[in-house]
């Protein structure tokens, strides 16, 4: 493998690990009604769980509630069960066409644990990117071990992949950042 191999595999790979804690960070709630709260949510569906955004349209008519429609209605107690089945701690409304879901403020008490919750998740995907760097530079000494790189080659390959790191920790640091400030706007 080519220095520029080694660090586009790397590269590819911490994109994953960003967009990864970006889909995490999206069923964090916030003040505010968010279907990102739900879609991910998995209901019964004719023996196999299935995400709720396949089943339904979502929306949120208002600031503080998520509408689900769902495309067959014969569905809607189904998704009632998988909304308390879940840990989101919100109570599902039916009339048997749409279900609401109303989403309270969140107290100040609630705001700091999930803003640990989003340092948590950024710490995980820090310690990701680590393990990827890690990788990557194992690597550049095998390929160097196999007379593949030189010892510039090796060094340069490395200071390549530190940059990479760094970019893409700053990257996840600013996303973690933005969503805590969204949860402790009132």
């Amino acid at each position: 493998m080519s220095i520029e191999e080694i660090v586009l595999e790397a590269e590819e790979r911490m994109e994953k690990s960003l967009a990864l804690l970006s889909d995490q960070l999206r069923g964090v709630r916030t003040g505010r009604a968010n279907t990102g709260l739900v879609e991910s949510i998995r209901v019964e569906y004719y023996g196999s769980p299935t995400p709720l955004k396949q089943l339904a349209n979502l929306s949120t008519p208002e600031p503080q509630q998520i509408l689900i429609r769902p495309f067959d209605p014969s569905v809607i107690g189904d998704i009632v069960k998988a909304i308390q089945a879940s840990e989101l701690g919100l109570t599902p409304n039916s009339d048997n066409k749409v279900v609401r879901l109303n989403v309270p403020a969140l107290s100040v008490e609630q705001r700091k644990k999930l803003v640990s919750r989003v340092k948590d998740l950024a710490e995980e995907a820090r310690v990701a990117l680590r393990n990827i760097r890690r990788d990557a530079n194992k690597q550049a000494d095998q390929e160097q071990a196999d007379k593949v790189l030189t010892e510039d080659d090796l060094e340069t390959c490395k200071e390549e992949i530190q940059s990479l790191t760094k970019k893409y920790e700053t990257k996840v640091n600013e996303t973690a950042d933005k969503k805590s400030a969204e949860i402790l706007e009132v």
